[in-house]
């Protein structure tokens, strides 16, 4: 081995995963202050939701692993009531006019659906989709995961539970 390799089993803890899954290099990371739209069309930034914890979800009506764990987002977001905020922030660049019939046809009524046509959290968070982030209350990254997830699972409450 060259001396400028690195041996599998010495991949420095701050590396991101490359095929996907929980990523917790960026941990105290300040939220991306990037304007993306609230389901009426007016600009918001993450520093809106600031208070409380926030789960962040990158998907687009495209992609079938986000397609597949809307669901379970949807349930998280009915049960999280005031102790934590789900934002689910489309990545479709064709803006409402794809997002709100998907969001009719999957009746999807805890989501709210937000917006980021110009795809500026993807690329703010290097993101393949989906993407979540979980922010703590002072808006402070606690990990990302890369990947679909049932987000009703017990390993996905114990690791939403990190945030506070």
């Amino acid at each position: 081995m060259a001396a400028d390799e690195v041996a599998p089993d010495e991949v420095p803890p701050t590396a991101a995963p490359q095929t996907g899954g929980l990523d917790r290099s960026h941990k105290g990371s300040a939220a991306a202050s990037v304007t993306f739209e609230t389901p009426d069309g007016k600009p918001v930034t993450l520093a809106a939701f600031k208070g409380k914890p926030l789960l962040l979800n990158l998907w687009a009506t495209w992609c079938a692993p986000c397609v597949k764990e809307m669901p379970t987002l949807e349930s998280l977001a009915k049960t999280a009531g005031d102790r934590m905020t789900v934002l689910a922030v489309s990545q479709d660049m064709e803006g409402a006019a794809k997002v709100a019939p998907f969001f009719t046809k999957e009746k999807l009524v805890a989501l709210k659906p937000y917006r980021d046509p110009k795809l500026g959290l993807s690329l703010a968070y290097q993101a393949n989709l989906p993407m979540t982030i979980l922010f703590d209350s002072a808006g402070k990254e606690v990990w990302r995961f890369t990947g679909a997830k049932d987000w009703t699972s017990d390993e996905a409450k114990a690791l939403i539970a990190e945030a506070k």
